[in-house]
C-alpha cells in the first residue's frame, strides 16, 4: 500500500484519503482526495509535485473570508488550478473571521465545535462533495488552516457517507499528531493565527475520542453521514457516485 503521508518543504500536513478499509469489503481510492494545511507557503517544487506528480487539478478551501483575504494563496494562486472557496463556519451569518471560529484558543470543546461546523456548513459541504463526485475535476485537495478541524469535519463526512468505520476515521483525524508541531509553528508565525496555544492544547488538541463523539452525535441526531448528505440536499444519486469516486 502507497505511504499515505506525502511530504513537501512548506506544507506540513498532506496525506491521501485512499487506504482506510470500507465497510463490506474494499477501500478508499489512492489519488483521489488529498486532504492538508494551509498552501499559502508552497514552494515551486511543491507546487509541481502537486500539479505533475499528484496531478492536482482543484483546491476545495475551507478557510473563512478575512483568512483567505489576510493570508492568501502564494503560488497557488497563479496555477492552473480550479480554487473553489466553500467555508466550514458555525453558521452561514456568522463566524466570518478566524477569531470568532474559537474565540479563546485555549479552551474549546472540540466535539462541540465540530458539530457546529457541521450544523453552520451544509451548503458547502454538499458542494464540496458535488466537486469530488466529478472525475475531471480530480485529483482534489481540500484545506483549512492546521488541516485539522474544518477539514477533519469533511473529511469524517466523506469517509462516514461511503463506509469507512468509525475507529478508521478517528485514526485518521488522529494522524494530525504526527505533524502538529510544525503546523503549530507555522501558523503561530502568520497574522490570522498568532498567539496559538502549545501543541495538544486546546485548539491544538489531537485525540482521537474527539472525532468517535463527533461521529456517535452525528448517529444520534441525523442517522449518519449519507443520511445528513441527504437531507442537506444530496441525492441518491450523487451519493452512490461519492462512493464510485472514493471507494476500490
Amino acid at each position: 500500500m502507497p505511504n499515505r503521508w506525502i511530504d513537501f518543504a512548506q506544507i506540513d500536513n498532506v496525506r491521501d484519503l485512499g487506504g482506510l478499509p470500507v465497510t463490506g469489503g474494499g477501500s478508499t481510492r489512492f489519488g483521489v482526495v488529498l486532504r492538508s494545511s494551509t498552501l499559502q507557503q508552497a514552494t515551486c517544487e511543491d507546487l509541481s509535485q502537486l500539479v505533475e506528480r499528484l496531478g492536482l487539478r482543484t483546491v476545495i478551501d475551507l478557510r473563512l473570508p478575512d483568512e483567505v483575504e489576510r493570508e492568501g494563496y502564494g503560488l497557488i494562486a497563479d496555477a492552473e488550478l480550479t480554487i473553489a472557496n466553500l467555508p466550514i463556519r458555525k453558521s452561514p451569518q456568522s463566524s466570518l473571521a478566524a477569531r470568532d471560529l474559537v474565540p479563546d484558543k485555549t479552551r474549546v470543546d472540540l466535539t462541540e465545535l465540530y458539530g457546529q461546523l457541521l450544523a453552520g456548513s451544509g451548503e458547502h459541504i454538499v458542494a464540496a462533495v458535488r466537486l469530488i463526485i466529478d472525475p475531471g475535476k480530480h485529483a482534489i485537495l481540500f484545506h483549512c488552516a492546521a488541516g485539522k478541524d474544518r477539514t477533519g469535519v469533511l473529511a469524517a463526512v466523506l469517509l462516514d457517507a461511503v463506509g469507512v468505520p468509525a475507529e478508521s476515521i478517528a485514526y485518521d483525524y488522529a494522524l494530525t499528531n504526527e505533524r502538529i508541531q510544525k503546523v503549530r509553528d507555522r501558523l503561530d508565525a502568520l497574522p490570522s493565527y498568532e498567539g496559538l496555544p502549545q501543541t495538544n492544547t486546546g485548539i491544538l488538541a489531537v485525540a482521537p475520542e474527539v472525532m468517535t463523539r463527533f461521529l456517535a452525535n452525528l448517529y444520534a441526531e441525523h442517522g449518519g453521514a449519507a443520511k445528513w448528505l441527504l437531507a442537506q440536499g444530496l441525492s441518491e444519486s450523487e451519493l452512490s457516485r461519492l462512493r464510485e469516486a472514493l471507494v476500490a
